[in-house]
């Protein structure tokens, strides 16, 4: 890999401790009880497209109505499938929930501006910030669409064999 195409050294950094912060995470949120960390941060049970093998992703989240969102920057979200429902531990219950890969330039803008109105570290951690208009630079949000960034919107279903 060229340097050109590494990411900046702030951003490898932060993926570093992330995967380091997300192993006591995994432990914490796996637990069958609400803890404070489940205000703001779920545990997704997702299969390997390729492998099958199961993992645990904790995931920070934003509520919107009866929705949740997610910023989806990692590769964790290419195990997901638009509308197949998926497992998922928050505040201790177990839930399905089906996930909407949100992609549209226009609507990831204003998700993004609903989920850091809620929280401010959505802004940080995506690197992205708003413009004097409000929104957010659009080449530099076209730019991470293209290399695979959308907000996940999860939306409640009853049983993962039922059908909506």
């Amino acid at each position: 890999m060229t340097d050109q195409a590494r990411p900046p050294l702030s951003r490898r950094i932060q993926a570093f401790v992330m995967r380091v912060v997300n192993v006591p995470m995994r432990l914490v949120l796996s637990l069958p009880l609400a803890t404070p960390l489940g205000k703001r941060l779920m545990l997704v049970y997702l299969t390997g497209r390729k492998t099958g093998r199961r993992y645990k992703q904790p995931l920070s989240y934003v509520r919107d109505g009866d929705t949740l969102l997610t910023p989806g920057g990692g590769r964790w979200k290419l195990n997901l499938v638009d509308g197949r429902p998926e497992r998922v531990r928050i505040r201790g219950r177990d839930i399905y929930l089906r996930p909407e890969l949100v992609r549209d330039p226009e609507e990831v803008d204003r998700l993004l501006g609903v989920m850091s109105a809620k929280n401010r570290m959505v802004e940080r951690f995506s690197g992205l910030h708003k413009e004097p208009d409000g929104h957010y630079d659009r080449k530099r949000l076209d730019l991470m669409i293209r290399h695979g960034f959308c907000i996940v919107r999860w939306r409640p279903q009853e049983h993962p064999d039922s059908v909506t």
